[in-house]
């Protein structure tokens, strides 16, 4: 494969970008930060030419696929009347009230522009509810990149992370306030004994349990049988908010979330990324006994950029398409025979590979584990393997996420996953 325009736009990027990047992420890819001209369907394409089946979905958002006509209809439709009026418009409303409709917890919601901004709204709605000013966490799940969800997502070793019942957190960052680590506490995931204990003894400090429904970020890991019920119970015992952060899960592993999908309903929810198709807004929802602090104003959550025409436009139109093509039983079929691929071709040339995840979104990890339950289990696994996979994908024109792993979207078919399953063979053989 050839790289040689990308790493000239690079040069010339680091001229006047930090790095030659606007997201730390994106430094990490191989051979180095690419660039890219166009994108449709299933496909992206780079300034070299290079034509690749994505499976990384721009980190997750277009879950419709690249360019789809409708999101990019109704956005060039509603711009046309204004982009930010700093004031509400018919959209918003349509849109709310379709999230209403379809998300068992979304009673009232704001729009914002990020996930990490709306985690930090969950937050300050959940403390004032409660009076309480911690919010309980777990190992390796990601909230995004504000100072004080910026801890325990990386470790020097599993050794480091302490005993179970008393994890050490580590900063992900230089930069942080170290005030910042005593705004939480921390938990392995997947493990509700410790935590009924630990709620136990300090609910008077907690105003909140915040968690991804599915561990996507590592491992993508599935809650235990029971964990996410145990959560609700617990959360309603002890007058606790319950977070879902479904800014990967939402609108993904089913048109009504995470929480329709395993049938619980959290108190506050975030939601972002699928939600319009790679346009930049991000919903926190929630039970009105909960966010009615925001309409009686004792709470404050603003922005001027919030629901820009746009954004608004976007999500209307991607939520009102996948409402309207229900790819959800396709995708799951398509996530799990490409799943099923995978780890056959791993059997056949005797490579230590662990799949697994529900099938739209899944991981894939050098590992003699036969499963991952929590962050510490992640640890283990060969992260040089698995640069080596995926540098070797990449170079047979299939795109994967540097850390495993693979989502899928609406737009990809059979063709897609029988060319990634026979690429997987083929890298799988060279790397014997």
């Amino acid at each position: 494969m050839n790289y040689s325009k990308s790493a000239e736009y690079l040069e010339r990027a680091k001229k006047v970008l930090a790095g030659g990047v606007s997201s730390e992420f994106r430094k990490y890819s191989y051979p180095h930060a690419l660039f890219y001209s166009h994108g449709k369907g299933s496909r992206i394409y780079d300034v070299d030419g290079n034509e690749f089946i994505d499976f990384t979905l721009s980190q997750g958002p277009l879950i419709l696929g690249h360019s789809h006509p409708n999101v990019l209809k109704a956005v060039a439709n509603y711009s046309d009347q204004g982009q930010l009026f700093a004031g509400q418009h018919l959209k918003e409303i349509e849109l709310a009230e379709k999230i209403n409709k379809i998300i068992p917890s979304a009673e009232l919601m704001r729009f914002c522009l990020d996930g990490s901004e709306a985690v930090q709204t969950a937050f300050r709605i959940s403390r004032a509810v409660t009076g309480r000013q911690k919010f309980l966490r777990f190992e390796g799940h990601y909230h995004g990149w504000l100072d004080n969800v910026c801890w325990g997502i990386s470790t020097p070793s599993e050794e480091a992370l302490g005993s179970r019942q008393n994890p050490k957190v580590y900063p992900w960052t230089e930069g942080l306030p170290e005030e910042t680590r005593n705004e939480f506490i921390t938990l392995p995931w997947n493990d509700l004994e410790l935590l009924k204990e630990t709620v136990e003894k300090r609910y008077k400090e907690i105003a909140a349990i915040i968690t991804e429904p599915i561990m996507c970020n590592n491992g993508c890991i599935l809650p235990e049988p029971g964990f996410l019920v145990g959560l609700r119970e617990l959360s309603d015992y002890f007058g606790i908010a319950l977070i879902f952060d479904e800014v990967i899960t939402g609108f993904r592993i089913g048109l009504n979330g995470a929480q329709q999908y395993f049938g619980v309903t959290p108190d506050i929810s975030i939601f972002a990324k699928a939600m319009a198709s790679g346009y930049p807004i991000s919903a926190v929802v929630g039970k009105r006994k909960w966010m009615q602090v925001l309409e009686d104003s004792k709470v404050i959550q603003a922005g001027t950029m919030n629901s820009s025409n746009a954004t608004v436009a976007a999500a209307l139109a991607t939520i009102q398409t996948l409402e309207k093509e229900d790819p959800y039983k396709r995708m799951f079929r398509l996530g799990k025979k490409l799943m099923d691929g995978i780890r056959e071709a791993a059997k056949v040339t005797n490579q230590n590979l662990l799949v697994q995840g529900p099938g739209p979104m899944f991981n894939t990890a050098f590992t003699d584990k036969v499963a991952m339950k929590d962050y510490r289990d992640t640890l283990s696994c060969d992260r040089n393997k698995l640069k080596t996979f995926v540098a070797g994908m990449q170079d047979h024109n299939i795109r994967i996420i540097g850390r495993g792993l693979w989502y899928i979207s609406a737009a990809h078919n059979e063709n897609d996953i029988e060319e990634a399953i026979e690429v997987v063979k083929i890298v799988f053989e060279n790397m014997k």
